[in-house]
């Protein structure tokens, strides 16, 4: 009987081995023609507008080299910087107020909050800058004091709402309307856990907020943050209608007087792509930092 099982066994082994062994087929991928034909035309775009910046003589490259570090747009360039660090700042402090505002059990807060940036959704930027600057028009004076009853003291609104003033006012409005979502947004997006844990710390509220929701909030909200200071950083050039003068206003006195507008746009163009391009620098880093242990792999 052993006898017998082991020549089945040996003849079961024979005739596997016997059996013709197939190659296994080798998995190629799939090649993209679309995405091949796609880099072509990117790539021969590009030749194609290198060739014509190199050899069209329209573009002027010795008045863009002229005028790029010329004192005068340096000082517009600095104007421009000056006007939206500085509006960028108070609009991110005024939007946080309205965003807790917002996030506030008060009904008039919330409702203040919603009027408030409901206006500035509904106003044009151009137009908001021109209310503001032509405010003197419709309160010559600033008054200070009890509605109705006393004064305490008043000045000539032209003193406040300057130029600068009229433009530094108007960019912060937007900024605070804007950042106040954002901030909303982010703090909307932590986890109510965190807050009921800061609590169970025997943690108060302001603390709460100051070293475990906006700091989550934060990383959340950067790169709309950034997508609002590149935007501000454009609109910027919207206060020229109000004289003020940052680069593109003093651009337009350069080229009103040498009729050369096309290299002296692109100067502006070239120092806009500039100050983007450090701001996006900038939201890199700020992303890398507050985003330590949420990379995605």
């Amino acid at each position: 009987m052993t006898i017998h099982m082991s020549e089945h066994v040996a003849e079961t082994t024979r005739q596997a081995s016997e059996q013709p062994r197939y190659a296994v087929p080798t998995v190629r991928s799939r090649r993209r023609y679309g995405e091949m034909i796609g880099w072509i035309i990117v790539g021969l775009a590009i030749l194609g507008l290198v060739s014509n910046m190199l050899t069209n003589p329209r573009w002027n490259w010795e008045t863009i080299g002229e005028y790029l570090f010329d004192p005068i747009v340096l000082q517009g360039v600095g104007s421009t910087i000056m006007l939206t660090i500085s509006s960028g700042g108070a609009g991110l402090v005024f939007g946080l107020i309205i965003a807790l505002m917002k996030l506030s059990k008060s009904q008039v807060l919330q409702h203040v909050a919603t009027a408030y940036i409901g206006f500035i959704r509904a106003i044009p930027a151009l137009v908001l800058i021109l209310m503001l600057y032509f405010t003197s028009a419709l309160f010559p004076t600033i008054n200070i004091g009890v509605p109705f009853l006393v004064s305490f003291f008043e000045i000539p609104t032209n003193s406040v709402i300057t130029q600068f003033g009229a433009a530094w006012l108007g960019l912060t409005m937007i900024m605070a309307a804007h950042c106040g979502e954002i901030i909303r947004g982010g703090i909307s997006a932590v986890p109510p856990g965190q807050l009921e844990a800061s609590k169970a710390l025997s943690l108060g509220q302001a603390t709460a907020y100051r070293k475990i929701i906006l700091p989550q909030a934060t990383r959340v909200s950067i790169p709309s943050f950034a997508n609002e200071l590149v935007t501000l950083f454009k609109n910027t050039s919207l206060v020229s209608v109000i004289g003020y003068t940052e680069l593109l206003t003093v651009v337009q006195s350069i080229y009103g007087r040498t009729y050369e507008t096309i290299p002296l746009v692109l100067v502006v163009c070239l120092w806009y792509l500039t100050m983007t391009t450090l701001a996006m620098i900038g939201q890199s880093r700020l992303e890398k930092k507050y985003g330590r242990g949420f990379e995605r792999s």
